[in-house]
């Protein structure tokens, strides 16, 4: 653990609790538990974005449709009431992660993300969802040389492609904001909006209630059984039959055994300062509001929230030992000592600030970093998995094409070789731990060593894994 006392001493008043939810006024009241039988057209099981997404796409594109949608917590209740609220338009986990993979459809996808992105924004002004909505762009910030290189390339294909991307130059970074570290930056002026998470959740449980939707809270699926046309959806007071199931699960054991395989939960970590007074901010510059995420393959990211906190995360991914997903692994004091100690070498003029919440939480992450979609029960069922931290927005795009696929369309979406192939899965324990542990350990080395990739890294990117977060 870091030992520094100077680091240590911002710690000392940090509580382990979610920053999102501190005395909300927004939180909605709880609803009720599934109790008894009930029938729907569609079911959606899980209630964070992608449920809710799919349950408020189905409404829309048809208002006669019954939509349940039966949660095992309270709405929002796993990662998307807690991430750090970067609505990405980025389908792909970055625009790099999505060439090494998908480079011919890379055109199509970079558009439908945008193309996503604006029809979140829509949503959110024809509900009046109060969220905190900011579409101030995003800052890939190189901290090292190496890092810089590669991103006027990056650039140039981007905006052939139809973004809208300008390559910063140290002064010109340095310029928007004050860290010692910067050496240059990729802007991405308008593909990512700011968001308070909880509250865009919140948000869409409201305007899916108000659309008719039924929601159950606090009823954990089962399993499920198929009968005839339909598929019961079995919980432990009650059930529900449906024609088609949208399977929104995330992180949590897939009702479809056989996509298990395909994820692991790894846990990811955030702290938040105090409010910046008017010297510190004026001290960081930072005007523009900017989300910021740095370049490595260990990254940051960080954000402004609307009372002028600044929330820092990421850099630690941990994979724990038969991808156990535990309330005690939510709180990591090491991984906050090593992301304060970040923080003040990026902002070293903050020196003395107060961090005051800190939290973690799982995530599902796929060897491809980027969601995938299936389905069993002779297509009564659907699923999309593997958003691996960028399911703000993306989410939308997997709960679109998840509904695509349960109502038998043919559309751009579900012909994407993205959609249509799965990542390869991960092997079992003990291999599991052993190669995700070496993987992690390599991709710290080649942070260390400019980038450089040894024997293991380039022989993941020979068979197509190529892990670079």
């Amino acid at each position: 653990m870091q030992k520094d006392p100077f680091v240590l001493r911002h710690l000392a008043e940090l509580t382990p609790e979610l920053w999102w939810l501190d005395e909300d006024p927004l939180e909605p009241a709880y609803q009720p538990a599934l109790i008894g039988d009930v029938g729907a057209d569609l079911c959606v099981v899980g209630a964070g974005y992608t449920g809710l997404w799919t349950a408020l796409l189905a409404k829309e594109r048809d208002p006669e449709r019954h939509v349940v949608v039966i949660e095992q917590y309270e709405t929002g209740a796993g990662a998307s009431g807690r991430n750090g609220g970067f609505c990405s338009s980025s389908l792909t986990h970055g625009f790099r992660n999505g060439m090494r993979r998908f480079s011919s459809e890379m055109p199509i996808i970079e558009r439908l993300g945008r193309e996503n992105l604006d029809e979140i924004e829509k949503t959110i002004e024809r509900y009046a969802i109060e969220c905190d909505w900011e579409r101030t762009g995003e800052l890939q910030v190189a901290i090292a040389p190496w890092q810089f290189a590669s991103m006027p390339e990056e650039a140039r294909l981007r905006n052939e492609m139809g973004d809208h991307v300008e390559v910063l130059d140290r002064d010109q970074v340095r310029a928007r904001i004050h860290s010692p570290l910067y050496e240059g930056a990729l802007f991405d002026a308008d593909g990512t909006a700011m968001v308070d998470p909880a509250r865009l959740v919140w948000g869409l449980e409201r305007a899916c209630l108000a659309l008719g939707v039924t929601i159950y809270e606090n009823s954990k699926v089962d399993w499920l059984e198929d009968v005839d046309d339909a598929v019961r959806v079995h919980a432990p007071y009650g059930a529900v039959t449906a024609a088609r199931v949208a399977l929104a699960t995330n992180v949590f054991p897939s009702l479809v055994r056989k996509a298990r395989k395909y994820v692991v939960p790894v846990f990811d970590y955030e702290i938040v300062t105090e409010p910046l007074s008017d010297e510190q901010l004026a001290s960081i510059g930072w005007s523009g509001r900017e989300g910021v995420a740095d370049a490595g393959n260990q990254f940051h990211y960080y954000r402004l929230t609307q009372d002028r906190c600044i929330l820092w995360g990421g850099y630690d991914a941990i994979y724990n030992f038969r991808g156990k997903v535990q309330r005690n692994y939510e709180f990591n004091a090491e991984t906050y000592a090593t992301l304060a100690s970040h923080f003040l070498k990026t902002f070293p003029q903050l020196a003395g600030i107060k961090f005051t919440h800190a939290w973690g939480g799982a995530i599902d992450t796929c060897t491809r970093f980027s969601p995938f979609w299936g389905s069993a029960h002779r297509g009564k069922v659907a699923y999309v998995l593997g958003f691996t931290g960028f399911g703000v927005a993306s989410t939308r795009f997997g709960a679109a094409t998840m509904l695509d696929l349960l109502d038998g369309l043919d559309t751009e979406r579900t012909r994407l070789r993205m959609v249509q192939k799965k990542p390869l899965p991960f092997p079992p324990e003990p291999l599991r731990w052993i190669f995700i542990r070496f993987t992690q350990w390599s991709i710290k080395r080649a942070d260390e060593r400019e980038g450089k990739r040894n024997v293991w890294l380039r022989l993941l990117d020979a068979i197509g894994l190529g892990f670079d977060s």
